[in-house]
């Protein structure tokens, strides 16, 4: 059976459990958490979206963090031991939001319901049957735990691979070798479970290791579909490759099926429209999404052509026909 690549956005969880999926929920409760995020640090993360004391809400303010941080980082490259062109509060700032970012992160991935059998079973026969590809724009361990629990992900040696071995991630882990067919598993918005290491290697926790208050911090997360997060991208090695490899996943693939995916991250709409003409698509929303017409040409301006199949159900994980 053919190669198929399949994106997972947040309906996945959002199906399972609409509030505590919710982007919204998670950055309030961080965010009126001390523990979560400390007083000062809070302070540095409200002066930059506004000084009104609420959570960061809606994707202009999550992207404003994003730009000031890049910007920050850029500034703290060029200075040296003598002069910094930021202050010790703009030192400090980027730690600040890759502290809150990796709170709301890991609050969104510490969840322990499993998705159905009735939903995960099919999955799992499917790949197992066509070494099919997963990118998933999700924090959570939904599909991650599960393909793990059931032996699909064994570092190189896995049907489903993500690059991260025993010795850090390196894009050179993700090369078919030696005979190898397994399909990749990207992490295309990050996770919370990766860190770099005191050599500047990226490295993931387990699961188990995991905690709202982990002292290591994820520098490989990005938080929702920001409009500038391909500074965010570029800056890590983990989600470059990753986005790289989506290319190289979209190009292979007989099918391409996007599944709980919202249609809002311009940069994935980017890679779908590329590859709309050559690659069947199967978009499997939830059916309150609107009416089958409107969704319709929503999904016709995204993919830029009406060669597509929409399917509308009233729970996507009713969907098992991969």
């Amino acid at each position: 059976m053919p190669r198929k690549t399949l994106i997972f956005g947040n309906g996945l969880g959002m199906a399972l459990d609409p509030q505590h999926f919710s982007l919204n929920r998670a950055l309030g409760d961080v965010w009126d958490n001390p523990r979560h995020l400390p007083v000062e640090q809070k302070e540095l993360v409200a002066r930059c979206v506004g000084d009104d004391g609420e959570a960061p809400q809606g994707e202009d303010q999550l992207d404003t963090l994003h730009v000031v941080v890049a910007a920050c980082n850029m500034l703290n490259k060029i200075g040296d031991d003598e002069v910094n062109w930021l202050s010790e509060e703009g030192q400090e700032f980027p730690a600040a939001v890759a502290k809150y970012i990796h709170r709301v992160a890991s609050d969104l991935h510490l969840y322990d319901d499993p998705l159905p059998n009735a939903f995960l079973n099919p999955l799992f026969d499917f790949v197992r049957d066509t070494s099919s590809n997963i990118a998933t724009l999700n924090y959570d361990r939904l599909l991650y735990g599960a393909f793990i629990d059931h032996g699909f992900m064994n570092g190189y040696r896995g049907l489903l691979v993500d690059g991260m071995t025993d010795g850090g991630f390196g894009a050179d882990t993700l090369e078919r070798r030696y005979g190898n067919n397994f399909g990749y598993y990207l992490h295309l918005h990050g996770s919370p479970l990766f860190y770099d290491d005191r050599r500047g290697a990226a490295r993931k926790m387990t699961r188990a290791m995991l905690t709202m208050n982990s002292a290591e911090i994820s520098n490989h997360i990005v938080l929702t579909h920001v409009t500038h997060k391909r500074s965010v991208i570029d800056a890590s090695d983990v989600l470059a490759t990753y986005w790289d490899y989506l290319h190289v996943c979209c190009h292979e693939a007989e099918e391409i099926i996007v599944f709980g995916y919202s249609g809002g991250d311009s940069h994935l709409n980017e890679v779908l429209a590329a590859y709309a003409r050559t690659a069947g698509i199967r978009v499997v929303e939830w059916e309150g999404a609107g009416t089958q017409a409107e969704r319709e040409r929503f999904w016709q301006q995204i993919l830029r052509t009406e060669h597509f199949d929409l399917i509308r159900e009233a729970n996507v994980l009713d969907f098992t026909d991969w």
